[in-house]
């Protein structure tokens, strides 16, 4: 069933869920064999409007066009919650600089101070910082969040069902809000003194992620013999990947997979938008009830990085790591736990 050297993603129309008994069995078959096989693919049928997308293409590229102290304006080195702009080489990945820069994103909430005993994961709630230039980004990218929110639950009921799960299982979990993230990134070209790491190697560590490129190319999905897969842009797609939650969950039956970004050559821009639906920041992922869960191989172990049930843990870890100068800053208690 699982294909181990794949050389395309599979491109899957969500759709079909719309359609006959026929079109929503091959729907399904289709998800089980991308998510139990390569972890990734293509969703097309997702009712996203390409005005929509224009919409926050031209506010994202009227963002990284801004002057460099206005983006600094709204750096994340102000907000405890880790939202605002990062410089490029300023987050990491396996302790490496990405050479990127970035805006981080969430759902506007008053800011979740954590009471004495209240687990430090709280920090990750908390208002967004916008540039006071460009009023429209942050209606577009609001916008945005609210319409992949959707796309997304619909998605994850889906792929429940495909592998004979109950398709609400996991409502609870994202219930009454979920943990929304989204970033506007743009790779500026090759660093000039490093390898062409526009973002490393990693899994993602939530549900699932929705991810709109632009037509530059460079992601790259890793392959069960450690080569790696080239994903070209494919027009009104997303790309969608599996985060470590699910393959927690199905006790790795769904697979989260590393991917990575490799820089554009020179000086040339990449532009994409990669959003994360999560659950609830104290949701703790019980095990998936499914018929194959049988046949599940085991999660991935990985003594560096540790999975754990409970999202926020996973999350805070993730931000930490990512963005050091914001942990020393704001929380510099949670460098050694983590």
């Amino acid at each position: 069933m699982t294909q181990q050297h794949p050389t395309s993603l599979p491109v899957i129309d969500l759709s079909l869920a719309d359609g006959t008994p026929a079109d929503r069995a091959r729907l399904h078959h289709d998800l089980r064999t991308a998510a139990t096989g390569v972890g990734f693919f293509q969703l097309t049928g997702h009712g996203v409007t390409p005005a929509e997308t224009a919409a926050l293409n031209s506010a994202m590229r009227a963002f990284f066009a801004l002057p460099e102290a206005d983006r600094l304006a709204v750096s994340n080195l102000n907000s405890p919650h880790f939202r605002g702009y990062t410089r490029t080489g300023d987050e990491r990945t396996g302790g490496r600089r990405d050479w990127r820069d970035q805006l981080d994103i969430g759902p506007e909430l008053p800011p979740h101070v954590p009471a004495p005993g209240e687990p430090a994961y709280w920090w990750l709630e908390g208002p967004n910082q916008w540039p006071p230039a460009l009023p429209g980004l942050r209606t577009a990218a609001l916008h945005w969040i609210d319409r992949l929110d959707a796309v997304a639950h619909r998605l994850l009921h889906e792929l429940l069902a495909s592998i004979g799960a109950r398709p609400d299982f996991y409502d609870d979990a994202f219930a009454p809000h979920p943990h929304l993230h989204l970033k506007l990134v743009r790779y500026p070209g090759t660093a000039p003194d490093g390898p062409p790491q526009g973002v490393g190697t990693h899994k993602d560590y939530g549900f699932i992620t929705l991810l709109l490129q632009d037509t530059v190319g460079g992601l790259q999905v890793e392959r069960p013999d450690r080569t790696f897969l080239d994903v070209p842009p494919l027009e009104g797609a997303f790309v969608v990947n599996l985060g470590e939650l699910l393959e927690v969950a199905t006790d790795g039956y769904l697979k989260a997979t590393s991917h990575r970004v490799l820089s554009p050559p020179g000086a040339r821009e990449r532009f994409s938008v990669p959003f994360f639906y999560n659950p609830r920041l104290d949701a703790h992922i019980a095990p998936l009830d499914f018929p194959h869960a049988h046949h599940a191989p085991g999660i991935t172990q990985d003594p560096s990085n540790p999975l754990h049930a409970d999202f926020g843990t996973n999350e805070l870890k993730g931000y930490s790591r990512a963005h050091p100068a914001v942990t020393r800053r704001h929380h510099p208690e949670l460098l050694q736990p983590l």
